[in-house]
């Protein structure tokens, strides 16, 4: 059987987190999440060599740089739903900042599907915990969605699948 291959689109896609006191049908739902990324450090050494260089029989030897890999990075991950009677995302930003953060830190998935409803990707987060919490705008006469807004300060990003 000849393998095919299909480019994921961003639109099937689910986000698991469970945090306590979570009701699933309420707060599993998310419309958008952003900033999963992962860097790997750069580190560069300049030496100078032996090897003679320059006009005029130059006494100095040559600059050389390297680049070697440092350490890796975790950026932080927002995430986006539209708001709900559900106080769970509320309690989870105000137990850390009433100080109880080193007991907060929940760990999550990713998952993207294709257009078959077939798992195809799957990303891990670890160590997350509320930074920032935000809701969007209101305005009178607007008929947009009310959108909760959560910035997750992550200890460790990797790809599982």
């Amino acid at each position: 059987m000849e393998k095919q291959f299909e480019i994921l689109t961003t639109a099937r896609f689910y986000l698991e987190l469970a945090l306590d006191g979570s009701q699933e049908p309420i707060d599993a739902y998310f419309m958008e999440c952003q900033g999963f990324k992962r860097t790997q450090e750069l580190i560069e050494i300049c030496e100078v060599t032996p090897q003679k260089w320059g006009k005029h029989n130059a006494k100095t030897g040559r600059v050389v740089r390297t680049k070697l890999p440092g350490n890796t990075k975790s950026e932080n991950i927002i995430l986006r739903r539209g708001m709900t009677i559900s106080m769970t995302m509320w309690k989870w930003f105000k137990a850390v900042e009433e100080g109880d953060w080193a007991t907060q830190g929940k760990n999550g998935d990713l998952t993207i599907y294709n257009q078959g409803a077939e798992e195809k990707a799957r990303f891990r987060f670890q160590g997350a915990w509320p930074i920032s919490y935000k809701i969007a705008d209101v305005k009178a006469g607007s008929n947009d969605f009310e959108v909760e807004e959560l910035e997750l300060s992550v200890d460790e990003f990797t790809r599982v699948k």
